[in-house]
């Protein structure tokens, strides 16, 4: 059970309800990935749930935050702290642990000596360190080890409390990027400097494509099962990789869905539903083609798994595919002619882009 000790200044309103609608004295049931927890609002709605921390946030900004009973609007500013001092499942945490072999680690691991330092140049000792951030102290000692990647918050905060001068608020942006695994960063950075895309997805929703609420559902059938530590590293990744629709110029971008994809109910049926309802705005932006490959096209070379090709503004590109190479990107001339004529082939027997729009608005008709 959670306990709000120090109510605070109230903000927007998030979902429901009057911004200034006053709601006092009110226990709050939050449902949060699976656990619930108790919070007494005294001031407007809205809670964060850092153990110790006086940290802000709307409902929708905390991972894992599924409900609230009653709704409540608003944000708050509280001070919480866990019963018998243990955090329930999925309650945040103070980083992420560091990828054996991932070329981030030596930064990670000067971050944490940077903070050991620091800390102890302000006179700080661990246990004081922990409790003003509102983590453990064996999480403190990870980071100062490099053992374990800091959030961005907590060196900003670490700044602040330790009088670090930027020193430690100046590897936040590095910290924002290591955060994602190894393989994400590195498919954000091609994406990141790709001109065109050509991306055909036949077991599920392309991951540029996905809404949180579906992504997250996805990520939790797969096995060996992530941890919840795991999933919202995933997780965070991919939605960050949906920046490239804000580029400008933007690249062009062509998706070709088989069907099937789209009648899977991942997650649930409304979870489904809000999907396609996305594509369906995705699909309207100028530099976006979004087509559907019907279950009854049998004869087409897609049946070999996914298909992507990256092309960059230098001419050069890079691409992969389940059913060749090992599944392993690939930039040789020769072996991106396969792909490109594969992909050729696809986007000819599929759809047209004005024919999928009609056939996904169909297929949420019948959800």
């Amino acid at each position: 059970m959670l306990l709000a000790e120090q109510p605070g200044e109230a903000g927007p309103a998030w979902r429901g309800g009057q911004a200034d609608a006053e709601v006092r004295d009110v226990p709050v049931v939050l449902v949060f990935r699976g656990s619930r927890f108790l919070i007494h609002v005294t001031e407007r709605g809205g809670v964060c749930f850092r153990e110790g921390s006086d940290y802000a946030c709307t409902y929708g900004d905390c991972p894992g935050f599924v409900s609230a009973v009653p709704p409540v609007s608003g944000v708050v500013r509280v001070r919480v702290r866990a019963a018998g001092g243990a955090m329930g499942e999925g309650v945040d945490e103070a980083g992420w642990d560091v990828e054996p072999g991932d070329e981030i680690e030596p930064v990670v691991q000067a971050v944490g000596r940077l903070l050991k330092v620091c800390r102890e140049a302000a006179g700080v000792s661990v246990p004081e360190l922990a409790e003003a951030m509102g983590y453990g102290e064996d999480m403190i000692r990870k980071i100062e080890r490099g053992a374990r990647i800091p959030r961005p918050e907590l060196l900003d905060r670490a700044d602040t409390f330790l009088k670090a001068q930027g020193h430690l608020r100046a590897f936040t942006e590095d910290m924002k990027k290591a955060r994602y695994p190894k393989k994400v960063r590195e498919l954000a950075e091609m994406e990141g400097r790709a001109v065109e895309m050509l991306l055909y997805s036949n077991h599920n929703i392309h991951g540029l494509l996905q809404t949180e609420e579906y992504a997250r559902a996805l990520l939790r059938t797969w096995r060996p099962a992530y941890s919840p530590d795991q999933l919202e590293r995933m997780l965070a990744g991919r939605m960050a990789r949906k920046s490239v629709f804000d580029r400008s110029p933007a690249p062009e971008f062509s998706f070709v869905q088989e069907e099937v994809t789209l009648r899977r109910p991942v997650g649930d049926t409304m979870v489904l539903r809000r999907q396609l309802e996305h594509m369906l705005e995705v699909a309207k932006l100028p530099f976006v083609e979004l087509q559907v490959m019907p279950t009854a096209r049998a004869n087409h070379p897609g049946t070999g798994g996914l298909i992507e090709v990256l092309k960059f503004l230098d001419g050069t590109a890079v691409g992969r595919t389940d059913g060749d190479f090992s599944g392993r990107p690939v930039s040789n001339p020769r072996q991106l002619r396969v792909l490109d004529l594969r992909y050729g082939i696809i986007r000819a027997q599929a759809l047209t882009p004005e024919e999928s729009l009609v056939f996904i608005e169909q297929a949420l008709g019948e959800l």
